[in-house]
């Protein structure tokens, strides 16, 4: 069996490029929070918003702002989305949908398709992202926030798609009750609380997914919403580039004391045949997931996996997924293991609540089997070792037996910015940057002033 890898590889980037991911990450860290701080009613430690843009003189455009004015209190339950009093299970749809248009609400701005998602322009932000994503050869790109998710392999998308080298990249956000726990993971720059991480019900995180396979090689891509980004030129390249890029997906979780095993798990796939007027609601939903359904194993690949979606194959022995039965609406896609939920931009092999719930800090095992650094200790599809990844796990469980670690409560981009933080913290290249120079700008240009020019 040939791997499709769908992980977020930490490969080698340039000299330069690497030397400024520090630099500017060490600058972050320079100084204490002033007295004034504390009567302050969110945190703002003023974290690097991105890692990868040209000088100013080679680009004018708008730039990204990381959205970290967390909430330092926990915002009260009054506040919590409307659609969570959907069945999630009777109506899956109407909950999608709420929750797509609950997304939508305070970031898609009715006007150009570039300027939605802008989460720190509002005064008082109720979305917000991550932190500690700027940093790696795959960390945040300077003018939407966008970081290097997966390669894309041909057909992957379609039967037509040819492309060879695609990628995926994301940007993700949190509502008000998940900006509260990323506040207090992230209240000290030098000391980030990895214990006792929870997410308070009510806590909704959406991500976007973009490619720059090209639309023309996928049918549900026509009519298709792009964003211009600074990109690596494909998936193994580490040069940066301005490309086009397409929305292909929109995941979801939400904490919902109703779920079984705490979330509940939703996805998107883009279908320009829908003709939206507002070409964000050309995102249809995929389906719903509550959990694993451990029980399921239809051996190896079971006739319900579909790695070249030229249909969409439903697994009707499922009890803890739902699939959109539309094929109107919902273009051919592979979903997941024997059918479980997970996206066009996702692994064939995986599931949206298989990888999520493998979400810790520091990092132990892959979120997928298929990811283990020895090949062979990658288990047989289907086997006792390969089902240990579609197991069900309550949240704030640890998927490690491993105490040394600690469960980031299913939140994977949470995971990662913690090991990304370890990682710097650990290199022992922790340079000062107080005084560092950009090439290409001025000689007595700020480094942070270049890169905080505002959309």
């Amino acid at each position: 069996m040939k791997q499709m890898k769908f992980c977020r590889d930490r490969r080698p980037t340039s000299v330069l490029w690497l030397a400024l991911l520090v630099v500017i990450c060490a600058a972050a860290f320079c100084g204490d929070a002033s007295a004034a701080d504390d009567d302050k009613p969110y945190v703002d430690q003023q974290y690097p918003d991105f890692g990868f843009l040209p000088p100013s003189k080679q680009y004018k455009g708008p730039v990204f702002t990381l959205s970290q004015k967390y909430p330092k209190v926990e915002p009260d339950k009054s506040l919590k989305p409307s659609f969570l009093e959907i069945d999630f299970q009777k109506k899956w749809r109407e909950y999608l949908l709420g929750a797509q248009e609950y997304c939508f609400q305070e970031n898609v701005l009715g006007g150009d398709f570039a300027d939605d998602f802008d989460a720190a322009k509002r005064t008082q932000p109720t979305w917000f992202h991550v932190p500690w994503q700027h940093y790696g050869p795959n960390g945040r790109e300077g003018v939407h926030g966008l970081t290097k998710e997966a390669p894309v392999q041909p057909q992957q998308l379609a039967i037509s798609q040819t492309y060879k080298g695609g990628q995926m990249y994301a940007v993700g956000l949190y509502n008000i009750f998940g900006g509260y726990t990323i506040g207090k993971v992230w209240a000290d720059k030098q000391h980030p609380k990895m214990k006792d991480i929870h997410f308070p019900v009510g806590t909704v995180v959406m991500k976007v997914l973009f490619t720059d396979v090209p639309s023309e090689q996928v049918p549900s891509l026509t009519n298709p919403l792009k964003w211009n980004a600074y990109v690596t030129e494909n998936y193994d390249s580490t040069n940066r580039v301005f490309n086009d890029m397409t929305l292909i997906q929109m995941d979801l979780m939400v904490r919902d004391d109703r779920a079984p095993h705490g979330w509940v798990f939703g996805n998107y796939q883009y279908n320009g045949k829908m003709n939206n007027k507002n070409k964000w609601k050309n995102l249809v939903p995929v389906g719903i997931q509550w959990g694993n359904d451990p029980e399921v194993n239809d051996g190896t690949w079971g006739e319900y996996s579909n790695p070249v979606p030229v249909v969409t194959r439903r697994n009707p022995h499922l009890k803890q997924t739902i699939i959109n039965p539309d094929d109107a609406e919902l273009p051919p896609t592979h979903l997941g293991w024997n059918g479980r939920l997970n996206g066009p931009a996702d692994n064939y092999l995986s599931s949206c609540m298989s990888c999520h719930m493998t979400a810790q800090a520091p990092a132990r095992s892959p979120s997928s089997p298929l990811f283990l650094v020895a090949p062979e200790k990658i288990p047989d599809v289907g086997s006792k070792d390969w089902m240990r990844w579609f197991q069900n796990l309550n949240c704030g469980d640890r998927f490690d037996n491993d105490n040394t670690t600690s469960p980031t409560d299913f939140s994977l981009q949470l995971s990662i910015s913690l090991q990304n933080y370890i990682d710097w913290r650990d290199s022992g290249n922790k340079t000062s940057a107080s005084k560092y120079r950009l090439e290409n700008t001025d000689e007595d240009a700020d480094p942070l002033s270049e890169i905080r020019r505002t959309r």
